[in-house]
């Protein structure tokens, strides 16, 4: 049975982003190309208010979709026209920001904030469609028990269950795995022809062929196929270490499209780049009055 190697293990750099926000950024600019069409993942685990209190206030996006799903804690968001809400453990947000959108999101004290933000390329054809938000709550989610190991589908399908998110624009595999300790787990849910990569939240998990280098949590381990046909799936196969891991299982097909980022906007070339600023300038950069809800 063919089986996706761990071909890159991306640890990241501690940052600080919004208006102070301590957080780990695992995924960035530098993982464009492997990882396409994600484009950034931030974590966050802190048991310290002062690491994230200050937030992420006013700011504008475009093209791209956010998802922010937090396992502890609590996030306050809010937009330009009049919607908000409140985002807690085991709970997730999934904005297409499309078009443009300004909002913010502003972590509330909590005894740990656990979780992580993903940014999802839009394709070209789609830079401009309507914003959209899709509040995700932990009752939405179908959560399926296997030995050893327990899944929750937040986006795509697994084993014939639907996630609580269908995505029209890019179709992101999105599962919440957690492994008791020692356990192997194997998946074929996913064409060899889509990016597919682990985020580990907690524990370690081994992903090498021998299943015996353990990596520890906050890291992004990219599983490659042995070849990109659409028709064959190539098992993904890891092992949890002494005290079990979780994980994301996160997939989506290639883009393969020019990029151009700056900042919370990313087009397609730079002159797009150049008019999202000038309309942020001139007060013209929201196209509709009101977001779409999903």
């Amino acid at each position: 049975m063919a089986r996706r190697k761990c071909t890159k293990i991306v640890r990241g750099q501690n940052a600080v982003d919004g208006a102070g926000v301590r957080l780990r950024r695992v995924l960035g600019i530098r993982t464009i190309k492997e990882f396409d069409p994600f484009l950034m993942l931030d974590g966050f685990d802190s048991d310290d208010p002062r690491d994230y209190m200050n937030g992420f206030p006013w700011h504008p996006h475009r093209g791209i979709e956010t998802v922010t799903y937090l396992l502890e804690g609590e996030i306050e968001h809010g937009d330009s026209l009049g919607n908000s809400g409140v985002i807690g453990g085991l709970q997730c947000q999934w904005m297409t920001a499309g078009s443009g959108i300004i909002h913010q999101e502003m972590p509330k004290e909590s005894d740990r904030l656990l979780g992580c933000q993903l940014w999802v390329n839009l394709p070209e054809k789609d830079k401009m469609t309507r914003p959209a938000y899709r509040d995700i709550k932990q009752e939405d989610v179908p959560v399926i028990s296997e030995k050893n190991a327990g899944i929750r589908v937040l986006s795509g399908n697994y084993r014939g269950h639907g996630g609580a998110v269908k995505r029209e624009y890019v179709k992101v595999q999105y599962l919440d795995v957690s492994l008791d300790p020692g356990t192997v787990w194997s998946y074929r849910e996913t064409p060899n022809n889509q990016t597919l990569f682990l985020y580990l939240i907690s524990g370690t998990l081994a992903a090498d062929e021998n299943l015996e280098e353990y990596e520890e949590k906050a890291c992004a381990m990219l599983m490659t196929a042995t070849s990109e046909s659409e028709a064959e799936n190539d098992e993904v196969r890891v092992k949890s270490g002494a005290d079990g891991a979780r994980f994301l299982l996160i997939a989506a097909k290639p883009l393969n499209e020019p990029v151009a980022w700056g900042g919370p906007i990313v087009m397609n070339t730079r002159e797009e780049l150049d008019l999202a600023f000038r309309e942020l300038d001139n007060n013209t950069f929201i196209k509709h009055e009101k977001p779409q809800e999903l």
